[in-house]
């Protein structure tokens, strides 16, 4: 099928789209549709949780709540790889060099899926340890494994998938890299209450809905990194070894800083394992609502590197510094808009989880209060856009497991012991208050230092 419509992006050997024009307008239009894009991923986890507490069993709901827990850990991964990809080739297109970008899409591509086998058949080995760890039991637990069983090894299919959405990133192709992400969510409002309903599998069919969104989410990719843009060449064993330290260089920092959001995460089920499973259900629910409500957060990553990335190829320093700026500026206003909403809708939120009691009194607590802690997580993820793409990678490694080790287990644990469930969730919002203004800070640094370098270099 032909798209004429992306010809000049096929054929172009110019520079990258993000080289001119207004830079609030693409980091506006790259964000937007970035978070449509990555929102319709964590829908499909929500949609899942969402059809599963309708069984009527909060331990069908804490079971795929834990299920989320270990699953974010290999999503999380294939984000990192999926950053290293947007900003290997993205640096290829902005300095000119169209057929080294589609050399790097291939490597990139076989990489990436290597990768997550390797994630998957990690995780899949330890799935009883780390579930004890967690500190899943009973009912609840087989629930968690059994879904983990059937749901893990499509993170493969995952892995090419997202990979396939950088690559659309990276050359500014921004409506399409969205269509990718969004297929699969689509395809999950379909498959979901098929298999957990119309064919009565329950929590295995929410896990098996989930690898069909996956297989539609890699599809659409496929149709638009190859069919359309022309961004990949089928690589050679020698170029796969040769692009992989590049490639590498950005995507296991990424990987890592990604991976500490998880780690949290986990950290914060089994603080609030102790308070059973209504609390845990609650902890389900908000880490499913939190990614839907924020995407434009976590969008943001993906959405300022390449714009980033190829004015850094251009050695435009000024709409560097602009793309921070603005980026900072986007988070905070969606984020804000957000929070409303949600403390808006707390009740209904409840209601469509069937949330008892002591369930709803954290989720609304959470909404009208712990949301409003995210403008300091979204400024830390500018600033982690900003690292992975000016060669500082190890920035956002180190501020983001500060903010997972020294930023949340001692507030959550202090404030576990003084105000119980609630008190945990204070806490761990306290410290992303300390990190994410320090690492603003740290970002603009690294922008000026580049400034210098290039003048000196001048």
């Amino acid at each position: 099928m032909n798209d004429s419509s992306a010809r000049p992006d096929k054929a172009s050997n110019t520079a990258g789209k993000f080289t001119t024009g207004s830079i609030k307008r693409h980091v506006l239009v790259m964000s937007a549709s970035g978070a449509a894009g990555l929102i319709s991923i964590f829908a499909v986890d929500f949609l899942s949780l969402l059809y599963v507490s309708w069984l009527g069993n909060v331990n069908f709901t804490a079971g795929v709540g834990y299920a989320t827990a270990v699953m974010f850990f290999s999503t999380s991964a294939n984000v990192g790889m999926m950053i290293g990809v947007t900003a290997l080739v993205s640096r290829a297109l902005g300095a000119r060099e169209r057929e080294r970008a589609r050399q790097q899409g291939g490597t990139s591509l076989v990489i990436s899926a290597v990768a997550a086998l390797i994630v998957t058949i990690a995780i899949m080995s330890a799935l009883d340890l780390i579930l004890r760890l967690l500190g899943a039991e009973g009912e609840t637990a087989r629930v968690a494994y059994r879904f983990l069983m059937i749901a893990m090894p499509s993170n493969v299919i995952l892995g090419i998938g997202m990979a396939l959405s950088g690559l659309l990133r990276s050359v500014g192709d921004a409506r399409r890299s969205m269509y990718v992400t969004l297929s699969g969510a689509i395809a999950s409002v379909f498959l979901d209450p098929l298999f957990i309903f119309g064919l009565g599998l329950g929590t295995d069919g929410a896990a098996i809905a989930t690898i069909g969104s996956r297989i539609v989410f890699c599809i659409v990719g496929y149709q638009g990194a190859f069919r359309v843009h022309d961004l990949v060449r089928v690589p050679k064993a020698l170029k796969i070894f040769e692009d992989m330290p590049a490639l590498f260089g950005i995507a296991l920092p990424a990987i890592l800083t990604n991976l500490a959001g998880p780690a949290a995460g986990a950290f914060m089920t089994a603080v609030l394992a102790p308070y059973g499973d209504e609390a845990l259900a609650a902890n389900a629910i908000v880490t499913r609502l939190i990614p839907v409500a924020f995407g434009t957060v976590f969008a943001l990553s993906g959405a300022i590197g390449p714009i980033i990335g190829q004015n850094l190829g251009a050695r435009d320093i000024a709409r560097v510094r602009a793309t921070l700026n603005d980026g900072l500026l986007f988070s905070t206003i969606s984020i804000v808009a957000a929070w409303a909403i949600l403390a808006l809708a707390h009740e209904e939120l409840s209601i469509i989880f069937h949330a008892t009691a002591a369930t709803a009194d954290l989720i609304s607590f959470f909404c009208f209060f712990i949301a409003g802690s995210w403008i300091f997580h979204g400024a830390l993820f500018v600033a982690n856009a900003s690292f992975n793409n000016l060669s500082a990678p190890t920035l956002a490694t180190a501020f983001n497991w500060g903010k997972s080790t020294i930023g949340t287990v001692p507030f959550a644990l202090l404030g576990a012991e003084w105000y119980g469930a609630k008190g945990a969730l204070t806490g761990q919002a306290v410290g992303a208050v300390f990190f994410g203004v320090a690492g603003v800070w740290a970002a603009y640094k690294v922008v000026d230092r580049v400034a210098k370098r290039w003048t000196m270099s001048a």
